[in-house]
């Protein structure tokens, strides 16, 4: 209903506009009541009765089919039926008609906006901006400024504050206006910044979500899980089943190990099976909770949907190996290597999997080139010793297994027993 209210408003004000102003271009007919069809589609548009304003309009416009302010009045109405196409070829006609109308152009930059067509939105509303708004006045101007400023957030943010800026030099600042800029610093890096904006929205609106959602990732960002937790069950109270806040409360609650967090994240996946983030959160935890067979059964649902994404073949590969199929895990991070060649986990899955089936040389492969992006661990030197020990390369089979010796220190029991009886063998004379 809002909407009908705010494109109500846009045909007073713009029937306002040209009648004080002279600026219709469309003919005056010899009839003695020239603007009777018009004036009768808008007091059908007045009664929000659109097929009649609609079959009014299209008599007037088949008679005068450049009047700027009929095609705004029919975009208008094609708009409130829900036409958005129709809305904006109208629109479109009215500003061919009529370069000079504020109105034409924001309406269509605002439709266009909401149709996810930013790119075309941007031009329309930025003409909006160096147009005189008349009876409309700097308030509209100023929404058109907003306007620009969600288009931007996501590809300019610093562009987007400077949107919001313009905005605020015509109308004061709202609370939505607030969140925006704290948003804004959040995305551009600026932590303090963007924490004062949240906190000053909350003081004026202690359950906006939004706000709260976005101080709690500041929170998270820092690993302050504790407060994160306070902070997102006290909003949950007032905003029960919002999916964000529910996911950054399991996410706190993972990172403190807290058992809630699994059937959270569980009944999130069952109310939204196809987000993906969701998915991955809820595999994530799986594989902490060593439930290696029900988080693969997720990473093989994201595959599905991006087969070749390097990460969730490795989350894949990991998880094949908790399974021991070691054959499947090999198949799976030696794609993930060949798709992105500087993954180091890919590497280090794939030098695992190579030792338990029989690859030594791929082994070593592929620790060699995961030596490029991390250091050596007692683990890896274990892993360069035992392929070089299947090669029968024994001094450098012994020179591993003695770097794993020295900086395992009692972490790896089993496998020291077995680097010292290996070394009894490939040192012997």
């Amino acid at each position: 209903m809002r909407s009908f209210v705010r494109r109500l408003a846009s045909l007073v004000l713009l029937s306002a506009s040209l009648a004080t102003s002279g600026q219709s271009t469309a003919p005056k007919p010899a009839s003695a009541h020239p603007l009777s069809q018009l004036a009768e589609a808008e007091a059908a548009i007045v009664q929000l009765d659109w097929k009649t304003a609609e079959a009014k309009l299209a008599l007037w416009l088949a008679a005068n089919p450049t009047d700027a302010r009929a095609l705004f009045d029919a975009g208008y109405v094609a708009d409130a039926e829900n036409r958005m196409e129709d809305a904006a070829a109208f629109y479109r006609k009215a500003v061919a008609a009529n370069p000079q109308s504020f109105e034409a152009h924001i309406e269509l930059g605002l439709l266009l906006a909401r149709m996810d067509k930013e790119a075309e939105a941007r031009p329309e509303l930025e003409a909006a901006t160096k147009l005189d708004p008349g009876v409309a006045g700097v308030a509209a101007k100023a929404k058109a400024w907003r306007a620009l400023a969600q288009i931007d957030r996501a590809s300019d943010p610093a562009k987007a504050s400077s949107d919001l800026l313009e905005a605020l030099k015509h109308t004061p600042e709202t609370t939505a206006d607030t969140l925006l800029a704290a948003e804004l610093a959040d995305q551009a890096g600026q932590p303090v910044e963007a924490e004062n904006g949240y906190r000053r929205v909350l003081a004026r609106d202690a359950n906006s979500a939004a706000a709260n959602a976005g101080l709690a990732h500041l929170l998270i960002a820092r690993k302050d899980y504790a407060a994160a937790e306070t902070l997102l069950r006290t909003a949950l109270e007032h905003s029960p089943g919002d999916t964000a806040l529910t996911a950054q409360l399991a996410t706190v609650l993972a990172a403190q190990d807290k058992a809630e967090a699994l059937p959270l994240l569980e009944k999130l996946h069952t109310d939204h099976p196809a987000d993906q983030a969701i998915t991955r959160m809820l595999a994530e935890v799986l594989d902490e909770a060593a439930e290696a067979a029900e988080a693969d059964k997720l990473w093989l649902l994201l595959l599905a949907a991006k087969p070749d994404d390097p990460q969730l073949l490795v989350a894949h590969g990991h998880d094949l190996t908790r399974q021991k199929n070691f054959a499947a895990a090999f198949a799976v991070f030696d794609k993930a290597t060949q798709l992105d060649p500087a993954n180091a986990d890919a590497w280090s899955g794939l030098a695992f999997a190579a030792s338990r089936t029989a690859h030594p040389d791929v082994t070593l492969h592929a620790l060699a080139m995961r030596a490029k992006y991390l250091p050596e661990l007692p683990a890896t030197y274990f892993l360069w010793a035992t392929a070089y020990d299947t090669l029968r390369e024994k001094e450098q089979a012994a020179a591993y297994y003695h770097r794993f010796l020295d900086s395992s220190k009692g972490q790896f029991p089993d496998q020291e027993w077995q680097a010292k009886q290996r070394l009894l063998v490939v040192e012997k004379k």
